[in-house]
């Protein structure tokens, strides 16, 4: 991960971005004491940020949490990975640190609804009560986060990351990336500063603030690859205010 300086770029709060990681587009892995970590196939939270993970109804971490119902300790390790294809993708990580339990009967179904928002997944239609189920859905009561991406590292407490929001486009976010991409290149790349000595240019991360751009560098005097942030003029909240910027952007670049 390559780091810019916060203090000259504005951009999410680590609240803000810690919500939009446990959004449930990252991967996510459970981490339990004592048996192997499970790679948790969906996850997404619910109003305040409670992360509810979809995992083997088999795996040791229900297990274990049968034996232990009380106070079992879990971290989901969240890793953000781009969507565009290129070498170096992960561009942050999260920690959601708390208490584990099982999402009772009573309340599969809502969890499974929550949870298809994200990932429709064919597990989720087949969730219901009993005994005989192949998937379950898991709840982590968060105690304290931890984040580390390109604006750098934080750790918050469970009431500031509950606070906050997910960025607007993190549902939409690697569909755009992907269409910037193969579409529009070259305008992305006339889009950089003439003082920025760049090869081709490829987006790499999308917010309601700006964007992250990987540049590959065409000299020896600057690195084989690096990051740039292109900030919009004032931050954005819904789609067509960022097809409006996009527009503005690319028509200043083609009037060179």
């Amino acid at each position: 991960m390559r780091r810019a300086e916060t203090t000259t770029l504005e951009g999410p709060a680590p609240a803000e971005r810690a919500r939009t990681l446990a959004y449930g587009i990252a991967d996510g892995v459970l981490v339990v004491p004592r048996v192997p970590d499970t790679p948790v196939p969906a996850h997404a939270t619910d109003r305040d940020g409670r992360p509810l993970l979809l995992v083997p109804a088999g795996a040791p971490a229900v297990a274990r949490l049968s034996a232990e119902p009380d106070d079992l300790p879990a971290t989901l390790r969240v890793s953000d990975v781009a969507p565009v294809t290129f070498a170096d993708r992960v561009r942050g990580r999260a920690w959601l640190h708390g208490w584990l339990t099982e999402v009772p009967d009573t309340e599969l179904r809502a969890a499974a609804l929550r949870l298809s928002h994200v990932h429709p997944r064919p597990e989720l239609l087949d969730l219901r009560a009993g005994k005989d189920r192949e998937w379950t859905v898991l709840a982590l009561e968060v105690a304290q986060v931890e984040i580390d991406d390109a604006w750098g590292s934080a750790a918050l407490e469970p009431e500031e990351y509950a606070e906050a929001a997910p960025d607007p486009f993190v549902a939409i976010e690697a569909g755009v990336l992907t269409h910037l991409d193969s579409a529009h290149r070259d305008e992305l790349a006339a889009l950089l500063p003439e003082s920025v000595p760049s090869g081709p240019v490829r987006p790499l991360a999308l917010d309601r603030y700006g964007m992250w751009m990987r540049c590959a560098g065409r000299s020896p005097d600057v690195p084989a690859s690096f990051d740039v942030r292109l900030a919009f003029a004032e931050p954005v909240s819904d789609l067509h205010g960022l097809r409006r910027v996009y527009r503005r952007l690319f028509a200043r670049a083609a009037r060179g």
